[in-house]
């Protein structure tokens, strides 16, 4: 017998208009599965031995480095033949994707590719392949040997973080995406050619899009002082107006609109294997969409001269530590002065212990601080950090106490001569010094307190805090680059 026999025939004219349209919706949503899926190729996460935790896409704090491949293949090939980008190829642009588990902030920090780096030891995924770790590399050529994950790996390793995931997009994912979204507006102080990049822009605002989109990020020499910092500052507007844009239109809130941004860009990249599916990748889209453009913070790692060659960059410091040490409190980039108290491991007592220092001495009366021998040795590489510490130890009444300038060090000791472990003791609890940097040393008389780079800020030692200017701009600001007064036009 036949169920829909007898029933009106208004209810199935809509049963049956039901029917089509779950079916056309089932259909829908297969084809862009299917397609997305296909275009998405995959790489290994990390290049290295250690497993990374797993994180939630959804609700977790999510960390996803960006690059930019300079590879020259397929249709990337008018930039310049195969072998200027052998092997996986040079990374052309870098930046770290941080957004908060809340959803509220999000922070992007750019590293330049001249910038000289420690590369951990890394493994080719695909040959098995160790190649051994190397140092004072150009972190634009850490992927070059082993593939993406040993970018990863260097980043990590570089800033203390752990990466969760990695897009890495090529020359063809800017122009797609510059044109799926109706082009980017862009500002110029003056007229500009860069002839190198084919990048020519009139004075003030402009939209781009397509090539012309890629020739404004790739531009190495249009922009402030011609080196890549400009490039960095350049791109970091690029992506704050981009954001501007997207948030505007509603598109990171209109499925329809995701999907045709997703369907042009990953056709030009390449994601990680936890990243690998269509899900993952409008999760992170959708995460966004609410976000408060002020909160979305561009930030350039502290960089100065490299000592080795004056062509390449090294981290500044101690502005760099800091930076990477409110990076991993989580701290909110958009206030300076933020600050988070140290992990119990890092505050724990500073009683010296047999493993850490001399072997333990016999309880001694109390002492006089007032005439105590203790010494700030200011080894931090920042101007009048050792005043600052000195107010801490006079106000505790360690009133005889002396500072001096001392070599740059890394890392924060107390050292002790013989019968000065309970002063070096309480010195170091004072700052929150770990017992395992309390130390006996025959070469001191008394107490050395040894401040070193990872202890450039506050009284506290472990505890983050947020560097003053770090943030060049947000996705909230529209910045006008200065155009490179030689490349001015007209």
């Amino acid at each position: 017998m036949n169920p829909q026999k007898g029933l009106p025939l208004w209810l199935k004219i809509v049963t049956g208009v039901v029917a089509v349209v779950l079916v056309a919706g089932v259909a829908f949503a297969a084809f862009w599965y299917i397609r997305l899926q296909t275009n998405i190729t995959k790489e290994p996460l990390t290049a290295g031995q250690k497993t990374q935790s797993a994180v939630s896409d959804s609700t977790d704090r999510l960390q996803i480095l960006i690059l930019g491949s300079d590879t020259r293949e397929g249709k990337n090939a008018q930039y310049g033949g195969v072998e200027m980008s052998a092997g996986y190829g040079n990374s052309d642009v870098m930046m770290l994707l941080d957004i908060s588990a809340d959803n509220k902030r999000v922070s992007v920090i750019s590293f330049p590719r001249d910038l000289l780096v420690d590369v951990p030891q890394c493994t080719d995924r695909k040959t098995n392949t160790v190649f051994p770790a190397r140092s004072g590399v150009m972190i634009n050529e850490a992927m070059a040997e082993a593939g993406i994950g040993c970018a990863v790996d260097t980043v990590n390793k570089l800033t203390g973080l752990e990466i969760d995931h990695f897009m890495m997009a090529d020359f063809n994912a800017v122009k797609e995406l510059s044109k799926s979204v109706g082009g980017v507006q862009v500002c110029v102080s003056d007229a500009v050619f860069d002839p190198d990049s084919g990048l020519r822009l009139p004075k003030g605002n402009s939209m781009v899009e397509g090539e012309q989109a890629l020739s404004f990020l790739r531009s190495r020499h249009a922009f402030g002082d011609g080196s890549d910092l400009g490039r960095i500052k350049a791109q970091q507007s690029f992506l704050s107006s981009l954001t501007r844009k997207l948030k505007a239109d509603g598109t990171l809130g209109n499925p329809q609109k995701l999907l045709t941004i997703a369907d042009v860009v990953t056709q030009n990249l390449t994601v990680d294997e936890g990243l690998a599916s269509v899900p993952a990748l409008l999760t992170i889209g959708s995460r966004l969409k609410d976000i408060d453009v002020s909160k979305v913070a561009f930030v350039s790692a502290p960089i100065t001269a490299a000592r080795s060659d004056v062509n390449r960059l090294e981290l500044l410091e101690p502005q760099a530590s800091q930076l990477f040490g409110a990076l991993r409190a989580d701290l909110d980039l958009t206030t300076p002065g933020a600050t988070a108290s140290p992990t119990p491991s890092a505050s724990a007592s500073a009683e010296p212990t047999a493993s850490a220092s001399a072997p333990a001495t016999p309880a001694v009366p109390a002492y006089n601080k007032a005439l105590q021998p203790v010494a700030v040795a200011d080894g931090s590489g920042l101007a009048g950090r050792a005043q600052e510490l000195m107010a801490t130890l006079t106000g505790d009444g360690f009133t005889q106490a002396i500072a001096y300038a001392a070599n740059p060090v890394a890392q924060t000791v107390v050292y002790y001569g013989d019968g000065f472990a309970d002063v070096a003791a309480d010195v170091a609890a004072l700052y929150g010094i770990p017992a395992a940097q309390v130390q006996l040393s025959k070469a001191v008389s008394g107490v050395q307190f040894y401040v070193g780079g990872d202890f450039s800020s506050g009284s506290t030692y472990g505890a983050a805090s947020v560097p003053d200017d770090v943030v060049n701009q947000t996705a909230g600001d529209a910045v006008c680059q200065t155009a490179n007064p030689f490349l001015i036009t007209g």
